[in-house]
């Protein structure tokens, strides 16, 4: 008789996901497609944004908690017909001159823009993921922002409040983006994905998506991710395309890969204030480079030193076995 524990072992072969960048966002972003962007201050997915653009998408919808250089470089670059998000801003660094153009004074075209809180963006990812109708948040009580954005409405509550009585509360509509991009640390082929350091709202923008493309710094082994399984963030079954894409989420940091270009952050406020300096950098950067490598190459290996990380290792831990 087989000995059904080291039969339950054997490794199942998995499927392979891996693809270019260039493949992935050709097979999953179409023209006027919903695409979520997110990664929270570092493993923000700018290599997939430069691809966006370099396809020359158009009339995307974009949702973005925090709403940043990559999300002006789209928006500069005529992907955008709509954003959705909840902070618009160059990352303590200054402004977003091409998004502030278009809200402000809808020139070179107007910019939909609808807006949320970051606990009401939480709330339509976390209903997508579940397939809800909606979700509940008390948050908006005594806010401005349901002025704003009639997506934001009241329900009567089926349970009495803290008074006993009928309670009105907000609520927001949930979000099912066509595709949700995020960059990580690593993950395998099949695409469990792993993520330390900050974490953010990643793993239900991916569930809450038809379809989901993963950008990491690295791909490992299967054994690598399952020694550390409590690292996995993101499970392979959620996952469609994985993207090997090394230092993609420059301006922003990887934990533990290299350290956020300040100087690049700072430099931005003044790029995207005059559209004509934009439209220049975007055509030597983006549209003028092949892919991300070449993006890589002309940015120059001095420039990497300086963003370059010492190690922190985590403290291993023993999962056990049985004997």
């Amino acid at each position: 008789m087989q000995n059904p524990v080291a039969e339950s072992t054997t490794p199942v072969p998995r499927p392979d996901k891996t693809m270019t960048m260039r493949d992935a966002i050709a097979a999953f972003v179409p023209d006027g497609a919903t695409v979520a962007l997110e990664g929270f201050t570092h493993l923000i997915p700018t290599a997939a944004g430069h691809e966006i653009i370099r396809q020359g998408r158009k009339d995307l919808t974009v949702a973005r908690m925090t709403a940043d250089i990559v999300t002006d470089q789209l928006i500069a670059g005529g992907c955008v017909r709509k954003l959705v998000s909840s902070f618009v801003g160059n990352s303590t660094a200054g402004s977003l001159g091409e998004l502030r153009r278009r809200i402000e004074t809808g020139r070179p075209a107007p910019l939909e823009f609808e807006e949320y809180s970051h606990y009401g963006m939480i709330c339509r990812y976390l209903a997508g993921a579940q397939r809800l109708p909606f979700y509940p948040l008390r948050s908006y009580g005594g806010s401005d922002v349901p002025a704003v954005n009639p997506g934001i409405r009241k329900v009567t509550s089926p349970f009495p409040g803290p008074d006993g009585e009928a309670e009105q509360i907000y609520v927001v509509p949930p979000l099912n983006p066509d595709v949700t991009i995020v960059h990580a640390q690593r993950a395998d082929r099949a695409g469990n994905t792993q993520i330390w350091g900050l974490t953010g709202i990643q793993a239900e923008a991916v569930y809450a998506a038809k379809r989901a493309i993963i950008v990491v710094e690295e791909v490992v082994a299967d054994e690598v991710i399952r020694s550390d399984p409590n690292r996995t963030v993101i499970p392979a079954h959620a996952v469609d395309a994985v993207v090997a894409c090394p230092r993609g989420a420059h301006p922003a940091f990887a934990q533990g890969y290299y350290d956020r270009d300040g100087d690049f952050y700072r430099s931005w406020s003044h790029i995207s204030k005059d559209p004509e300096r934009l439209q220049a950098w975007l055509d030597e950067w983006i549209r003028g480079t092949r892919d991300h490598a070449d993006y890589l190459e002309k940015l120059g290996d001095e420039h990497w030193s300086g963003l370059a990380v010492g190690e922190a290792w985590s403290e291993p831990v023993n999962y056990g076995r049985r004997l």
